[in-house]
């Protein structure tokens, strides 16, 4: 027999209260994860300026795992949130069983990259010997032992579609503080122990990814007790995986185009020759680990949003639905405003600990205050989005990334490298952000009147 409705908190807490207990413990996960990845930069950037730039072109591989284990949660979290909102406890539990399975799927597609891919990934963006040994040895191990990262990924999100954030902030930041501990000992040695160098980052990463996986089994096993997961006689069922990627698909394309951005917006900075371009790979690696610092906050509320919001749609609640969605943009632009002061007043400080040589932290400071100028209009627009994958609508989130990334984005950025200015190419992020603001609004107010608004007639009749 299922549990009535009410006893789940997504459906009776108060919504500030039941936001900022469900956001916060994501977070501050976020911020550590933010920290440790700032922390890795550091301590490669010590090795030197080539080592960073190897590990910056590893990036958008790195991002392409991010954006299929994020992308594909976000469609399990809507669906089994969805599913528990409607009292529907069997599809909740196929969710999690076909979610497991799809992780494992994942896994092995970076595994067969990373043992056969890497090199030629690695030297489609430079032609240095070193700065390729670097960046294989780094790439390789992060994408072959991948499968504590996708791990962690799936076990955190069935965490997150029952409410329980607080033991994914354990985990996440549990696995970030590992790999923190481990980097100056596996990068640099200690006593008669040797470090690996650029490879010993990817291997403190890996472990940390791993331990958190292990942490977040522990917990789906001794403290979900709304989804029940076994593996023991599982198939795959196509309705409900289909139904994970009709939100997922969306999203995993939308944090890959990410990767497709930062690719061809890196061929574009090294069009200026060396050193301009090549410092200009390093500036945009660097500012992407900064930028998370204060992008991955927003996430972590974004984590916390999507299931209340799923949760009540599948309730018929659209006052619930309406003050999390209020809450959460007014929070997100906050913080985005934090971080729009921070890049403009102090990016000779952000920029210290990485090593920087001159011509690179010249090009680095115009770099941060010409960028974050986007983070105006990006707390809005990154709320909305995930709205739209909340209730369904990933096509609409990923027309906005589309439009943003690679229909304004990288053919502004090419054409302003055309002045043969690198400081003018910046510009590109903040008049992308404008056309993202105008498109979102859009299908925002769209979406509203056709989704949400009707469900108060169905409320009331």
């Amino acid at each position: 027999m299922s549990k009535p409705l009410q006893e789940n908190k997504m459906g009776v807490m108060p919504v500030g209260k039941l936001l900022f207990s469900m956001a916060l413990p994501m977070i501050i996960s976020m911020l550590v994860q933010a920290m440790y990845n700032i922390v890795d930069s550091i301590f490669v950037a010590q090795l030197s300026e080539k080592a960073l730039n190897a590990v910056t072109i590893a990036f958008p591989i790195q991002n392409l795992m991010i954006a299929v284990g994020a992308g594909t949660g976000v469609g399990v979290n809507a669906l089994l949130s969805r599913s528990l909102g409607e009292g529907n406890h069997k599809e909740a539990n196929r969710a999690a069983n076909n979610a497991i399975f799809l992780y494992g799927l994942s896994y092995i597609v970076f595994l067969l990259f990373g043992l056969l891919g890497t090199k030629f990934f690695i030297q489609t963006q430079t032609n240095d010997v070193e700065t390729i040994g670097y960046g294989v040895s780094y790439l390789s191990l992060c994408c072959s032992l991948s499968f504590g990262l996708f791990g962690q990924f799936v076990f955190e999100r069935l965490l997150q579609s029952t409410g329980k954030t607080l033991y994914t902030m354990i985990t996440q930041g549990t696995g970030a503080i590992i790999n923190i501990i481990l980097d100056p000992l596996f990068i640099f040695g200690i006593g008669d122990f040797e470090g690996f160098g650029v490879a010993g980052a990817a291997i403190a990463t890996v472990f940390g990814q791993i331990v958190a996986m292990l942490l977040a089994i522990r917990f789906n096993r001794t403290k979900n007790k709304e989804i029940h997961i076994t593996l023991r006689g599982f198939r795959p069922n196509l309705k409900t995986i289909r139904k994970i990627y009709a939100v997922g698909i969306p999203s995993i394309i939308m944090g890959s185009i990410a990767s497709v951005m930062t690719f061809f917006f890196n061929r574009i900075l090294l069009g200026f020759g060396y050193p301009i371009g090549d410092a200009g790979v390093t500036v945009l690696g660097t500012y992407f680990k900064l930028q998370s610092f204060i992008f991955m906050p927003v996430f972590g509320l974004n984590n916390g949003m999507v299931p209340i919001v799923a949760y009540n749609y599948g309730a018929k609640n659209p006052e619930r639905i309406s003050k999390t969605i209020r809450l959460s943009i007014i929070s997100a632009v906050s913080m985005m405003l934090v971080g729009l002061a921070l890049f403009q007043l102090f990016p000779h400080v952000l920029l210290a600990p990485f090593n920087l040589s001159e011509t690179t932290v010249e090009i680095a400071v115009t770099a941060l205050r010409t960028i974050s100028l986007s983070f105006l209009f990006a707390g809005f627009c990154i709320i909305v989005t995930s709205v739209f994958q909340a209730l369904s609508h990933g096509l609409l989130s990923l027309t906005v990334s589309v439009g943003r990334q690679l229909v304004v984005l990288i053919p502004v950025a090419y054409l302003l490298s055309l002045t043969e200015n690198i400081h003018a190419v910046w510009w590109a992020f903040p008049i992308a952000e404008v056309m993202s603001l105008a498109l979102s609004t859009v299908f925002f107010v769209y979406l509203y009147k056709k989704e949400i608004k009707p469900l108060s007639d169905q409320r009331s009749a």
